[in-house]
């Protein structure tokens, strides 16, 4: 049976979705039923013959008999089009971050569940195979006593990036809560997944979250920043992500054991194990697709993978973030421009993020002078979710 799809937000990371939702109805899965934008697509931006447009989300939902409706819109309309969509009946695939703050997540979640429609939160890298491998791993004991959770993120974005949208590097836009950071954003799949592998995933899976958040681009929200969570089984899980890396390289988490560790690259889904009295081990795994595995939940009756629920703990960490104090700027002697690519680096992040991994240490505690000063200055790094 072919699923009508609604795609809501089809610029930016919307392409991917079309491309995606494309891939699927090639296969006979869905069928794209209607575009929601406020200025509508022309037939060269999407490359063809277009579906039926319209700016009102419900009303395009009505008409087109919508049965999934797909929506990567700013993250603050999240709520309200994710409600708009369950109170019509429409299942749900929502782009991560699934909110702004754990309210807006509540409200969003709780009311979902009350319309008894399905909606999967779009971490991608949660639909990997490697993450129930590494699950088996663990409780098989292949690295011995898990002591903890890095994860790493040393990527570069130019200032267009912080130019895509009017809320792009926000904290906050006319009042309403934005989160635009690293963190919570383009590296929020490094923060879901290291939550996931340390077995935090619900909200009460969560104790305290500390962090330390600084920027180096004319932005207000983080571009360079470090957190550590403590679970409730006591493990720490510590996320260092940096938008100003001198060389990007491929984000990844890091499992510690007590006889070895796991390494997962969640964007290439390989796996590397080292443990004692073995030589390294590497692994290649597949991915389910979050819409089509939302689509066969509803015609075969699959388990959803990435219910609001399993997002929880993200979502706490978010809050965290959200009630922190605004990231300090980088002094300018830390970072420097790159004119031919627009960019601004900081010279040594690439080596302290690996490092912040790798102990679970924050960047205050690795020693960097800019992190430690800033560390001096306030006290309200760490938040307590009890």
């Amino acid at each position: 049976m072919t699923v009508p799809v609604v795609l809501a937000g089809a610029r930016g990371h919307g392409r991917w979705h079309i491309a995606n939702i494309r891939r699927l109805q090639d296969r006979g899965l869905v069928r794209l039923a209607g575009i929601c934008e406020p200025t509508p697509l022309t037939e060269e931006e999407y490359g063809g013959a277009l579906p039926p447009q319209s700016a009102d989300f419900g009303a395009l939902l009505d008409s087109t008999g919508a049965r999934v409706a797909v929506i990567c819109t700013p993250i603050p309309t999240h709520t309200d089009l994710a409600l708009t969509a369950a109170r019509a009946g429409v299942h749900i695939l929502l782009e991560k971050p699934p909110a702004p703050s754990y309210a807006e997540f509540r409200r969003m979640a709780d009311g979902v569940a009350e319309a008894g429609v399905a909606c999967q939160i779009g971490f991608q890298s949660l639909g990997s195979h490697a993450v129930p491998a590494i699950h088996r791993l663990v409780a098989e004991g292949a690295i011995g006593e898990v002591a903890g959770v890095g994860g790493a993120g040393a990527w570069a974005r130019d200032e267009a990036y912080y130019r895509r949208a009017p809320w792009a590097g926000r904290r906050r836009m006319n009042g309403v809560d934005v989160i635009d950071g690293a963190l919570t954003n383009p590296l929020a799949h490094a923060v879901a997944t290291a939550l996931v592998l340390g077995g935090a995933t619900r909200a009460e899976d969560v104790t305290a979250v500390e962090t330390e958040l600084w920027r180096a681009n004319a932005i207000e929200a983080d571009d360079t920043s470090c957190l550590r969570v403590t679970t409730a089984e006591g493990r720490p899980v510590t996320v260092a992500a940096t938008l100003c890396a001198e060389r990007p390289d491929e984000p990844y988490v890091l499992v510690h054991g007590s006889r070895g560790r796991i390494t997962f690259w969640y964007k290439q889904d390989r796996v590397l194990l080292q443990r004692a009295d073995h030589g390294p081990e590497e692994y290649d795994y597949g991915r389910t697709d979050l819409l089509q595995n939302l689509v066969e939940h509803l015609t075969a009756g699959a388990e959803l993978l990435v219910p609001p629920d399993a997002t929880g703990a993200f979502m706490r960490v978010v809050e965290a973030i959200r009630l922190a104090p605004d990231p300090a700027p980088l002094p300018e002697s830390v970072w420097r421009p790159i004119p031919g690519e627009r960019r601004r680096v900081v010279p040594g992040i690439d080596g302290l993020v690996a490092a912040a991994a790798d102990t679970l240490a924050l960047y205050s505690e690795l020693g960097a002078p800019w992190a430690c000063e800033e560390a001096r200055r306030t006290d309200r790094k760490e938040v307590s979710t009890r």
